[in-house]
């Protein structure tokens, strides 16, 4: 019996040559594949995979949300992140949407292919150097609200934008912003939006 697959990815060369390589292994066989996060659970209730293989940056939805609604709708069937983002944030929240393994895409054809097997063997796979880095880098130090704030100054919008946007005074947004500087260890607002995200804290 072949493992049945799905895959998702909004890169369509990308996803043309994980399909390609995967197809190649002899017990396994690519059933679906789709462009949007929130093409997901339709396709996985018509085709019926055992594995997902979804990609974190997506529109629509994203891997790991796109994970929890599988998770949520079809419980049976295993989760693996395939993604260029290895970022030690995005592990830790995979796991708890209810992802089986996490790797990324630089990861040998047969090395994933294996991955693939194990977890829907019932295993957890996770990319051991990222599995370190999460356990290094530990749960984010901002607060939701922190979080927001740094999210709205990603591009360079003033203050009075952000206020806008946030439906906060523009005194909070300069309190939310200088606090997440400080635990970021940043210099300026820009190192704190590119430390948060490169730890998935955003």
């Amino acid at each position: 019996m072949s493992i049945r697959l799905l895959l998702a990815d909004d890169q369509a060369l990308v996803r043309g040559a994980l399909a390609a390589l995967l197809d190649l292994e002899s017990d396994l066989c690519v059933v679906a594949e789709v462009g949007r996060g929130d093409e997901v659970v339709d396709a996985a209730r018509e085709n019926n995979p055992d594995v997902a293989l979804l990609d974190v940056e997506m529109p629509g939805l994203d891997g790991i949300a796109a994970t929890a609604a599988l998770r949520h709708e079809l419980p049976d069937i295993k989760v693996l992140i395939v993604t260029t983002f290895g970022r030690p944030g995005y592990l830790r929240k995979a796991v708890q949407a209810g992802a089986s393994g996490f790797v990324v895409k630089d990861t040998p054809a047969r090395q994933l292919a294996d991955a693939v097997r194990r977890v829907h063997s019932g295993l957890r796979v996770v990319d051991p150097s990222l599995a370190a880095d999460s356990l290094v880098s530990g749960e984010s130090p901002l607060t939701a609200r922190e979080s927001d704030v740094l999210r709205a100054a990603r591009d360079g919008s003033t203050v009075s934008a952000m206020a806008g946007r946030l439906y906060l005074s523009e005194g909070t947004i300069r309190n939310h912003l200088s606090s997440a500087i400080g635990k970021t260890g940043a210099r300026t607002r820009a190192e704190a939006v590119r430390i948060a995200e490169s730890n998935g804290w955003l």
